[in-house]
């Protein structure tokens, strides 16, 4: 049975991921300055900052419609047999609903709601494309992933609130604070939604430092295999110092670093940064 597994663009795996593993992207639109895009086609995360720099404005994105999902689908359906499916969480996005309508509709189509965003869905369509090469069936794979999800650890450090405050997701005045203050918030998924964690204060490299040695404290319950660390636009001195300080906690098998797409760049801003792993 030849299986096709493909991924709402919110996934963030790099090209050079997608082509590797053969995963097709479905993009969310992404509306800035009054345009409206398609995420990582005709804009991309770097672009999109650029213009809300220059406006002062913010960027928003809208979930994948029904009829997007059914051409993909159907298109694809013409070469495999079934399709594996990753959608960005169901309480972030209307992608999960959309794409089961689709699903539903066409058959052969198996939906995975991640319960998560960004590389932390990028953990799961790269499994996904392994236990396919392996031969399982996508009913099987998608049974299987929706356990995997549950031991996802998923977190982000923010350098600023300023691009939270101009979607309106949190006050000019904590916003304020939390400059005046440097405090960098961690921000956490849980249960499919996103929580603050630990605040975290002063230089965004010593706070990192710091961020990865909490979230790498108990290295018995890391899954050794794979880390992503995900940002939304750090010079490499700073990737490489993260990636020293993940290697000095874990000895994970592989260490991929990737680029946050538009939608955590343009709700978090540029200055973001994760490290995205499952628990054991």
């Amino acid at each position: 049975m030849k299986i096709k597994i493909t991924a709402d663009s919110t996934c963030d795996l790099s090209a050079a991921l997608t082509g590797q593993y053969g995963i097709d992207i479905i993009p969310l639109s992404v509306t800035c300055d009054g345009k409206t895009y398609l995420d990582g086609v005709d804009i991309t995360p770097e672009r999109m900052l650029e213009i809300t720099e220059s406006t002062g404005g913010s960027a928003s994105t809208a979930a994948v419609n029904v009829q997007q999902y059914t051409d993909a689908f159907s298109a694809l359906l013409k070469d495999y047999d079934a399709i594996v499916h990753f959608t960005i969480s169901s309480e972030m996005s209307a992608c999960y609903q959309n794409a089961c309508i689709a699903a539903e509709e066409l058959g052969s189509v198996h939906v995975v709601d991640s319960r998560n965003l960004s590389t932390g869905i990028g953990h799961l369509v790269l499994d996904a494309c392994i236990l396919a090469g392996q031969g399982m069936a996508a009913a099987d794979i998608k049974r299987e992933l929706d356990e995997r999800k549950q031991k996802l650890d998923v977190s982000f450090v923010l350098s600023t609130l300023e691009y939270l405050r101009r979607g309106g997701r949190c006050t000019a005045v904590a916003a304020l604070g939390a400059n005046l203050l440097r405090l960098r918030p961690c921000i956490v998924v849980r249960d499919g939604r996103m929580s603050v964690g630990k605040k975290y204060r002063g230089d965004i490299r010593s706070c990192l430092v710091s961020y990865v040695k909490d979230m790498l404290a108990e290295p018995e319950t890391v899954d050794p295999r794979r880390i992503f660390i995900t940002d939304s636009g750090f010079d490499e001195e700073t990737r490489s110092l993260v990636e020293k300080t993940v290697r000095s906690c874990v000895p994970f098998e592989e260490v991929i670093h990737t680029r946050a797409g538009c939608t955590v760049s343009g709700h978090c801003g540029p200055g973001c940064l994760g490290i995205l792993f499952y628990r054991k």
